[in-house]
């Protein structure tokens, strides 16, 4: 930490856990609490069960973690792909050219999702490439809505790679496409990883360009949250929501693990 005596220590965590308890915390704890319950008794949730879980892990809900996942893991490596052609582009082309492409690639977040789903949606719903309907449509707007995060990260990653590397390679004899498989992309490693991850969450997470996409036989889990807890089943959606979120959790960890290896090599 920056504060290097006792007390402000003491005061930056106490500052930290009044901020962080409240805002982050409390609402995931009433969640996860809630998953648990069968009625609300005053203020918080009570009578005890695990049916709700039980509920939460086949049928209808297994299937649309099933397909969130398909969905999150598909997106993101199209992304990732995508966004590290782009930004190794980029950073070919120059400062103008970057500045161009990094603007192309921000115009989807910078907008709001559902202004994505219903741009997806227009453009899809008529041949010669009609997806309306079909599981590629909610893919691809996961695809466009993450690319943007992956290709601002290994693009920044780019922009702090040592070009000694590259230029001790290019000496040596080895080939720009040797370079890059060799030398660029192991550097990059780390970085692909944490984008990686990046993109897989945000779509797992992802609910407003969903609703206006996805089919009846490809539903996502966040809008079967959505719909349970719209129909007053507050405590079977507080359960899908815990499911979701310890899937993400632990895929996560999965990629930091592999990003923690990655750094080391």
């Amino acid at each position: 930490m920056l504060v290097h005596s006792r007390s402000g220590r003491w005061t930056a965590w106490a500052v930290f856990a009044v901020l962080f308890v409240p805002l982050f915390a409390l609402p995931l704890l009433v969640i996860v609490a809630a998953s648990f319950a069968t009625h609300w008794s005053g203020a918080f949730p009570s009578g005890p069960t695990t049916e709700h879980y039980a509920a939460a892990v086949r049928g209808e809900s297994l299937q649309a973690l099933t397909t969130s996942l398909v969905t999150a893991l598909t997106a993101s490596l199209v992304a990732l792909t995508v966004g590290t052609w782009a930004a190794l582009a980029g950073a070919a082309l120059g400062r103008r050219g970057k500045r161009v492409l990094d603007a192309l690639f921000m115009l989807p977040v910078a907008v709001p999702s559902v202004v994505v789903g219903l741009a997806v949606l227009v453009a899809f719903s008529q041949p010669p490439v009609l997806l309306n309907g079909t599981r590629w449509i909610v893919i691809l707007a996961h695809t466009v809505l993450v690319t943007a995060f992956a290709h601002q990260s290994v693009s920044a990653a780019i922009q702090r790679l040592d070009p000694m590397y590259e230029q001790a390679a290019a000496s040596l004899g080895a080939r720009p496409l040797y370079v890059l498989l060799r030398v660029r992309l192991p550097l990059l490693l780390p970085s692909l990883n944490a984008a990686a991850g990046l993109c897989f969450a945000l779509s797992m997470g992802e609910l407003s360009a969903t609703m206006m996409l996805y089919p009846p036989d490809w539903m996502p889990l966040p809008v079967l949250i959505f719909t349970a807890t719209d129909r007053g089943s507050l405590f079977t959606g507080s359960a899908l929501a815990v499911v979701l979120m310890a899937t993400t959790l632990l895929a996560l960890l999965a990629v930091s693990r592999i990003r923690t290896r990655a750094s080391f090599r």
